[in-house]
């Protein structure tokens, strides 16, 4: 199959303006931006046709143009980072047979979570996949700390036996501490998705819902219209994962990287 990269990335944010130009020091203390690390983790996944930042900004296309990324320049119209990858695909001259949409706020996505996307949309029911990670004690506190400090940070996921989303939300989700007694596990829901070409045609063309209005989360548009979502558990392999929603999110993503010696 062949696919492409969408790194959608927007300056305006309630959160975090200008995220996406937010500088992080890596492992020997060089000073880049988030998208350019975006851009990195996104070069790492083999087998990709291409990749390209999708931004209406000429702020963030200047800066990914100067470490040698392509850009597709999008309208403001887009709401959400799916909507901007649907927009995105009507300008390339061929369209690809799976497009991922991997979040410029999520550089420590590892490569491997994009493979096994790539592997579980080869099922032909599969219109739409997206990452899941198990949490551990560590993960699952730093989760349910965001929360009780009143700040809106991860997703988490609740699937059914067949593997299709139930539910995403940014409550830390099943309940966690009658999870954490029972041994039931909580899914970090990790922000990067998979869509065949006619599921994002699709999305471009359905209203908001309350849902997706409610939690600020651009996926459960397709739960709201009855579209499967394919949560995919990845293995974490030893790396840690964390976007960066918040400003308060930069010391702890530049510890990751120190940590596992990203440059």
């Amino acid at each position: 199959m062949q696919s492409v990269i969408f790194i959608p990335a927007r300056y305006p944010s309630v959160r975090f303006p200008g995220k996406p130009l937010a500088m992080l020091k890596g492992a020997t203390g060089v000073e880049r931006s988030l998208i350019h690390r975006s851009w990195n983790a996104a070069q790492c996944v083999p087998g990709v046709s291409a990749c390209y930042v999708l931004t209406d900004d000429s702020r963030i296309a200047e800066a990914a143009e100067s470490f040698g990324a392509q850009v597709l320049m999008t309208s403001d119209a887009p709401r959400n980072g799916t909507e901007r990858c649907a927009e995105a695909l009507s300008l390339l001259t061929e369209a690809p047979d799976i497009v991922v949409n991997l979040q410029g706020d999520a550089p420590l996505t590892p490569p491997h979570y994009v493979e096994v996307l790539l592997a579980a949309m080869s099922a032909p029911d599969v219109q739409m996949a997206t990452p899941v990670l198990r949490t551990e004690v560590e993960h699952l506190a730093a989760l349910q700390a965001d929360r009780k400090a009143g700040r809106v940070g991860a997703t988490t996921a609740v699937s059914g036996v067949d593997g299709n989303a139930l539910y995403f939300s940014k409550e830390v989700l099943p309940f966690a501490d009658r999870a954490a007694e029972d041994g039931f596990p909580v899914f970090h829901h990790v922000g990067c998705y998979a869509y065949r070409p006619d599921a994002l045609r699709r999305y471009a063309a359905m209203p908001q819902g309350p849902l997706e209005l409610a939690e600020g989360l651009e996926q459960l548009r397709f739960l709201e219209n009855g579209l499967a979502v394919r949560c995919v558990e990845v293995d974490a392999k030893g790396r840690a994962f964390w976007e960066l929603n918040n400003p308060s999110d930069i010391p702890l993503i530049e510890d990751i990287m120190k940590r596992e010696g990203i440059e």
